[in-house]
C-alpha cells in the first residue's frame, strides 16, 4: 500500500473512531445508564453530568498510561534485571547501576551533559534576549526574526549535517569546503583544523549547533514578553532620564525575569535529552559522549538492556525536577 494512502486511511480511521467513541459513549450514558426521564430524572442528569467529563478524559488517560506511565515502569523494571543467555531475565537489584557508575564512559557522558547544561541554556537565552531587544528597534525586525527563527524548522539531524559541512576538514592540498577551515586559512592559518576531533573543544562546536537552533525559540518567547511591558512604564523611565542600558536592565529585565527563567529551564530540558546532534556529528567519539548516546550504545549496540535502562532512569531523574519546577512556575505566571 502506498504510504500516502496508508496515512490517509489512518487519519480517517482515527478521526472516525474518536467521533464514534464520543457519540456512542454519550448515547449509552444518556439513554441506557442514566435516562433523563422517570421519577429519578433529575438525579440521573446530575450523575451523567459528573461522569461525562471522564468520558472525554478517558482516551487521553489511556494514551498517557500506555505511552508514558507504562514505559517508565517497564524501564525501571528492566534496570533492575539482567538477561539470561537462555532467555528470560533475572532480578539483580542495583547491580546495573553499580556497573554503570564504574564505567568511565558514563562519567564522561555525565560531565559533558553538565557542560552542555552550563553553556547552551545560557547562550541561547542571552542571544535570544539580545535578538528580541534589537529586532524590536529596527524597521525590518520581522524579517530578521524570521531568519533567526528559521533554524527551529530544521530537524536536529538536518542541522547536524549542515554544521558538519561547516566544520569539514580536507587535506592542505585540497580546496576546503568547510566554511570554518576556509576562513581559518584565509586569515593566515597554516593547516586545516579537525574541529570535531579535538578533545574538550569539540564539545563547544557541537553546542554551537543547539545554540543556533534554540536562539530562535528564546527570541520569539522573550520578544512577546518585551512587547507585554506597559508603554507607560517605559515612557516614564525615559522622562526620568534613564539611558538605554538602565532602561533595559532596571526596567525591562525585572518585568520579564519570570519568562527568562521559563525559557532557560525549557532549553535545559532539551539539553538533557540531546542525542541527534552528537550522534550525527561525532557518534559520541573523541570525548563527546552524552547520556542519551551512552544509553543508545548500551541498549542497541551492546544489547545491555539492564545498564541501558538504568541510564535512561538517570536521565529521567535529572529531567523530572526541572520539568516539575517549570510547570509550577508557569502556573504562577498564569495566576
Amino acid at each position: 500500500m502506498h504510504p500516502a494512502l496508508q496515512g490517509l486511511i489512518t487519519i480517517v480511521v482515527g478521526v472516525s473512531g474518536c467521533v464514534g467513541y464520543f457519540y456512542f459513549s454519550n448515547q449509552i450514558l444518556d439513554k441506557v445508564l442514566f435516562p433523563a426521564r422517570g421519577p429519578n430524572a433529575g438525579r440521573n442528569i446530575n450523575r451523567a453530568g459528573m461522569i461525562r467529563p471522564w468520558l472525554f478524559l478517558l482516551p487521553s488517560l489511556l494514551a498517557l498510561g500506555l505511552y508514558l506511565a507504562y514505559p517508565v515502569f517497564e524501564t525501571l523494571r528492566l534496570s533492575l534485571t539482567e538477561r539470561i543467555p537462555g532467555g528470560g531475565s533475572q532480578f539483580v537489584g542495583l547491580d546495573n547501576y553499580r556497573q554503570m557508575f564504574n564505567e568511565p564512559k558514563f562519567w564522561e557522558a555525565l560531565q559533558n551533559n553538565i557542560l552542555w547544561l552550563i553553556v547552551v541554556p545560557a547562550l541561547s537565552t542571552a542571544f535570544g534576549l539580545l535578538a528580541a531587544q534589537l529586532t524590536d528597534r529596527i524597521r525590518w525586525g520581522n524579517i530578521a526574526k524570521s531568519l533567526i527563527f528559521m533554524p527551529m524548522a530544521i530537524s536536529f539531524v538536518g542541522a547536524a549535517v549542515i554544521w558538519k559541512l561547516v566544520y569539514d576538514t580536507r587535506p592542505i592540498d585540497q580546496e576546503q569546503i568547510g566554511v570554518l577551515n576556509a576562513l581559518y586559512l584565509w586569515f593566515g592559518g597554516e593547516d586545516p583544523q579537525t574541529w570535531l576531533t579535538t578533545p574538550f573543544w569539540n564539545n563547544f562546536f557541537l553546542m554551537a549547533v543547539l545554540v543556533w537552533i534554540q536562539t530562535g525559540f528564546a527570541m520569539v518567547i522573550l520578544s512577546a514578553a518585551l512587547r507585554g511591558i506597559p508603554e507607560e512604564t517605559i515612557e516614564a523611565a525615559i522622562l526620568d532620564g534613564a539611558n538605554p542600558f538602565q532602561l533595559f536592565f532596571k526596567i525591562k529585565m525585572p518585568q520579564i525575569s519570570g519568562t527568562v527563567v521559563v525559557v532557560w529551564t525549557t532549553i535545559t530540558i532539551v539539553v538533557l535529552k540531546v542525542f541527534d546532534i552528537v550522534f550525527a556529528m561525532t557518534n559520541g567519539q573523541w570525548g563527546t559522549q552524552v547520556l542519551a548516546n551512552y544509553m543508545f550504545d548500551k541498549l542497541f549496540r551492546a544489547n545491555d538492556w539492564g545498564v541501558g535502562s538504568a541510564s535512561a532512569m538517570i536521565i529521567m531523574l535529572l529531567v523530572t525536577p526541572i520539568l516539575v519546577w517549570n510547570v509550577r512556575n508557569a502556573r504562577k505566571e498564569m495566576r
